[in-house]
């Protein structure tokens, strides 16, 4: 219980922005590429009529929901196999990002969107492969570098929800002994998110974001 309580700020804020584009944008056949177990998949089965989920046989998660062995740079399809691509929290992990970008460039139909979440600030996490940090600009870059059109590049809070989510981070090293049987950083990380997230409301100056989710589309053929 108390590590599903740990993010559970930053989750339901990440998971309500994905759950628009999935409507808006998601269509046909989706590629999921570093599926993990496939956390999304239930969210976008009522838009897309397949969902693959893609990742390497050295991941951390479990294989039963792996369709296809391959990385973010190879692929092992056609091109313009798939109209819709989903790549979550993935980005900051890969030593050749653009490489990462101009596969799944390939792999998208003409016309067709790719959903990305990608940090901004945030903590170092499965260590030693976290790499990169990215800003909205060097996000705007990497994409149109890669060959596609920005359609929207949306901040996932401001400065309180960055702060306050680290802040629980932070108090959950020292949630062992007495303090992890009495609950009191279990509870007192809880009534910090819900503080930060009614502070957010107030200001959300993306500066101090978290988190950017991008929505980008591999321009149709002339």
């Amino acid at each position: 219980m108390a590590r599903q309580l740990l993010n559970i700020l930053v989750n339901e804020l990440h998971d309500a922005q994905l759950r628009r584009y999935a409507a808006e944008y998601a269509r046909g056949q989706l590629v999921d590429i570093g599926c993990g177990i496939k956390p999304y998949q239930a969210m976008f089965a009522p838009f897309v009529t397949s969902h693959v989920g893609v990742d390497h046989r050295e991941t951390l998660h479990t294989h039963e929901q792996i369709d296809l062995y391959g990385t973010a740079y190879t692929i092992s399809v056609a091109d313009n196999s798939f109209d819709t691509a989903l790549c979550t929290a993935v980005l900051e992990h890969l030593e050749e990002p653009e490489a990462a970008l101009r596969e799944c460039h390939r792999v998208l139909q003409p016309g067709g969107v790719a959903l990305y979440s990608v940090p901004f600030i945030w903590h170092l996490h499965e260590e030693p492969r976290d790499f990169f940090r990215y800003s909205k600009h060097g996000l705007r870059y990497l994409f149109e570098k890669t060959g596609f059109e920005l359609l929207e590049i949306q901040p996932l809070s401001g400065f309180w929800v960055t702060f306050g989510q680290l802040l629980v981070y932070y108090l959950y090293r020292f949630n062992h002994g007495p303090l992890r049987w009495s609950k009191v950083i279990t509870l007192g990380g809880v009534v910090i998110q819900a503080l930060a997230f009614v502070l957010d409301q107030l200001d959300k100056a993306e500066q101090w974001t978290w988190m950017y989710m991008v929505v980008a589309r591999k321009p149709a053929c002339r």
